[in-house]
Order: structure tokens, then sequence, then C-alpha cells
């Protein structure tokens, strides 16, 4: 039996049991974390999953090992959270591989490529497939041991105050839009801009950017994004349908922690991955009919655009690969698992989808 699946394996008979004896409380050491967040309390569900998983690490070590979550700038800014963990500024942290892109562009694997897998390819990849063994290699060059901790399933593909019709439409367009997605999109013509989620509304109120994409109806309704623009658009491509949240944690401080310790921080990840995706799948569809209720109007992006920004994503992919070794090896290994994946959902998933959706429309 794998690793993975013992872990599994304890949290679903109930790991707490198995941890709390009095034999346990009186040998184990104390340990203390702290955890810097990325997202802002106020997004209660991207906060609040990863704020779960640190209780939950304490109930399975019956409270011998804790781990504080932090808001954005309690302990540092939003976007260096990386670096604080991989300095040991920090013990832990919330990280999007997304957002560091530029540091390496093989992080962008552990949140999702544009067209890429959706969650539950996503999660095969990573749980059965090797893909989290191939993620943490990267994750490791940054002094951090990395676990799944949420993800936010398809995104929107973003907030516009004019209507896109066509390639001409995103011509110079700045908006609001991170990682790999940004590089893609400025081939398009669009004007990336990398700005936390708290300060989107601002940013759209005065003009500073014409569009914005953020996460989904949720979160996006929260931040007031439907209160300063007119068009929502779908989808959001360019982190596929997959959009992962990780814990890391600074590799020196996981080295230190006793084996069960290890075990309770990834068994409470593996359970705040599942609850985070089902809490947005639970609360997007009455989000999504109060936005629209309010005036907004509901577009997706022009085939000729989603084409374009295929064919585009590919091609750098390809670029990408052809510089970077590293890069070009995870990149096969996804890529040949999601070309399995995609030749079984078009034998099942995607049939029945399409004519279920097709049958509840009427």
């Amino acid at each position: 039996m794998t690793r993975r699946r013992q872990l599994l394996k304890a949290g679903a008979l109930g790991a707490t049991a198995s941890f709390t004896t009095g034999a346990y409380a009186q040998t184990q050491p104390s340990v203390r974390w702290r955890m810097a967040a990325l997202y802002p309390r106020s997004l209660d569900t991207c906060y609040g999953s990863t704020e779960q998983m640190c209780k939950r690490v304490a109930e399975l070590t019956n409270g011998k090992f804790t781990i504080t979550l932090h808001p954005p700038g309690d302990l540092v800014p939003p976007l260096q959270v990386l670096d604080a963990v991989s300095a040991g500024t920090v013990e832990a942290g919330q990280v999007s591989g997304s957002f560091y892109f530029g540091k390496n562009p093989a992080l962008m694997f552990e949140s999702g490529l544009p067209f890429g897998m959706n969650v539950r390819q996503q999660n095969a990849w990573l749980y059965e497939a090797g893909g989290l063994k191939e993620v943490q290699k990267v994750f490791a060059g940054f002094n951090c041991h990395s676990v799944p901790c949420g993800n936010f399933g398809t995104q929107m593909g973003g907030w516009f105050r004019k209507e896109i019709n066509s390639l001409k439409d995103l011509s110079g367009l700045k908006m609001r839009i991170g990682g790999f997605g940004g590089q893609v999109v400025s081939r398009l013509g669009v004007v990336p801009q990398m700005i936390p989620g708290g300060d989107l509304y601002a940013a759209l109120e005065k003009g500073v950017i014409d569009a914005a994409e953020f996460v989904g109806p949720y979160d996006d309704e929260k931040l007031g994004l439907a209160k300063v623009t007119q068009y929502y658009y779908s989808p959001g491509w360019w982190e596929g349908g997959s959009a992962q949240v990780s814990a890391v944690a600074n590799q020196k401080a996981w080295a230190a922690l006793p084996k069960d310790y290890q075990a309770a921080f990834e068994v409470a990840a593996f359970e705040s991955n599942m609850r985070m995706l089902a809490i947005y799948d639970s609360k997007n569809p009455d989000a999504i009919q109060r936005i629209l209720s309010s005036g907004v109007k509901l577009r997706w992006f022009p085939k000729e655009i989603l084409d374009v920004a295929y064919d585009t994503t590919i091609s750098m992919l390809e670029e990408i690969s052809s510089k970077d070794a590293d890069f070009k090896a995870i990149y096969q290994h996804y890529r040949n698992f999601l070309n399995k994946q995609s030749s079984w959902y078009r034998v099942a998933d995607h049939f029945l989808d399409s004519y279920s959706l097709s049958r509840r429309g009427r």
C-alpha cells in the first residue's frame, strides 16, 4: 500500500483516534507553526478552507501540532508568500503556482494549464499518476514541500467594461491577469496587469484597468466587481478547469516534524482540497443568479478568440519546452496523461453531460 493510500485510509477511518492516546500526548513534542495566506479573510471559502485545514491538523494531533493562518499583509504581502516560506521567515504558506510563473514556468502545473485538465483529471494526475511528485520536485527548488489544499474549479473569464466581439476588441485592453495566462493574452493584444484581488474594485472603478479576472461568481460578488463593470465573460480558459491552491512548508521545518505530524498535515490538506471545491460548486449557482439579476450581462468569448488563444497556448508551451529541459519533462508527463483522459472523457462524461444539459435547458 502506498503512503498516499495509507494517509487517505487514516483519514477515512477517523485518524483522530489514532493520534489522541494518552501516551501520544505525553511523548510527542508541541510544534507551533505560522502560515501566511495568499487570499484575504473576506474570501471565506478559499481562506476558510485552509483555516479549517489548520484546525484539522490540531485535531489529528491532539493539539500538539498547531498552525495559525495569517491573512495577507499580517506576516508578509500576498505575492511574497512563497519567498517567505522558502527563506524560513514563516513555516508554511498558502500559494497558487500561477502567481509565480516568472520564478519558474513549471510552477503552472501546480495550479492548472490553459485549456488543461478539469479538476477530476487534475486530482487523478496528482494523486494517482505521479503528478504530485513532479510538482513537488519543482517546489523543492524553492526549499518547499507542497501538497494540494484546495481547488476553485473552472473559473470565469472575467469582468469587462465593454463587449468583446473579436480579437480587435482585445488590442490595448488593460486587464488584471497574471501568470502564464497573462503571457498568452499579451500575444493577443492585451496589456496584462498583476493586481491583488482586494484592490480590483478600486482599479476598475478608477479606470486603472479595463477588465479583470479573479475566480468565479461567489468570490467575484464578494469583491463587488458587478458594481463597476457591465459584462461578465466565460470561460476562464487560462487555468483550464482546475485552479488549484497548495499548502507549502519550509523544507527544514518539514523535515523536523515527526512522521505522524507530516501525515496529519497531508491528510488535512487532502480533506481541504475536496472541501473547498465542494463549497464553490454549492455556492456559485446562487451567486451567478444574483449577479445576473443585478443587470450584469453574461457573455461567452467568441470562438475566434478561443481558437487563437488555444493555438497560442500550445505554441508557447512548446517554445518553453524547447528551452527548459525540466519544464519539458513535466509537460510531457502532464500532456500524456491529459491525452489519455481526453480519450476516456469522450466516451462517457462528455456525451452524457452534453445530452443531459441539452434536456435540462428545455
